[in-house]
């Protein structure tokens, strides 16, 4: 059975050519001092039409959960001893949705992730079409908004918008000609705004000796 559990989406705009030390820094400390915490921490992304943007994933069995997590590492000493170098890298940090699903784990072998992000009329008949025929493989990991009060508000998150997305590897990141290609079985159902395409490069940072941190895990809170 699929585990549910919370996910946030997380995409930063960064200062001009700031992402590289951004990255090295999350990888090195971030990643391990977060998970120290009970946070899942799922795939870090370059933005490939935006080189001032990061983007990344972090995952926690429930509200409660995600509460007591976040308390404890932004509370905690990996964060106090970090933030200052991490916050000047960021020009905004609060794009972040706040969302349902089983998380999401990059092939080993992709060179490209796709999100796509919708804004359906009816988020229900939406995201049931999508597991229908027609609709998406059951890899595509659909998530949907979680409207939950945001019980951290140190850390905001989008509200007031309902989205359904879902993930598509590539074994290249070469461009993908056009806009978001949606299931069949979604055609006749009205969005309330445009899809969106987010063309993401998994983020791979060498470790001493090992020439790779190897490939990232889906974020369950049973792994």
């Amino acid at each position: 059975m699929e585990t549910t559990h919370i996910v946030e989406l997380r995409q930063y705009t960064l200062r001009p050519g700031a992402r590289d030390t951004l990255t090295k820094l999350f990888e090195r400390e971030f990643v391990t001092g977060q998970e120290a915490a009970g946070i899942r921490v799922g795939g870090r992304f370059a933005d490939l039409d935006d080189p001032d943007r990061f983007v990344w994933m972090r995952g926690f069995p429930g509200m409660p959960a995600r509460l007591r997590s976040l308390r404890a590492f932004y509370g905690g000493p990996v964060w106090r001893a970090h933030r200052d170098a991490a916050n000047a890298t960021m020009t905004d940090s609060d794009d972040v949705l706040l969302l349902r699903g089983p998380g999401y784990r990059v092939p080993p072998d992709a060179g490209q992730v796709v999100v796509t992000v919708c804004h359906p009329a009816d988020p229900e008949v939406f995201a049931g079409a999508l597991a229908g025929p027609g609709g998406l493989p059951a890899d595509a990991a659909v998530h949907r908004s979680e409207h939950a009060v945001n019980d951290f508000p140190a850390l905001p998150v989008r509200t007031g918008e309902d989205v359904v997305l879902w993930f598509t590897a590539f074994a290249d990141a070469g461009e993908r000609p056009g806009g978001p290609v949606l299931p069949a079985a979604t055609a006749r159902l009205p969005l309330l705004r445009p899809p969106q395409r987010l063309r993401l490069a998994p983020v791979r940072v060498p470790g001493p000796g090992d020439g790779d941190r190897g490939p990232q895990r889906r974020m369950s809170p049973r792994s």
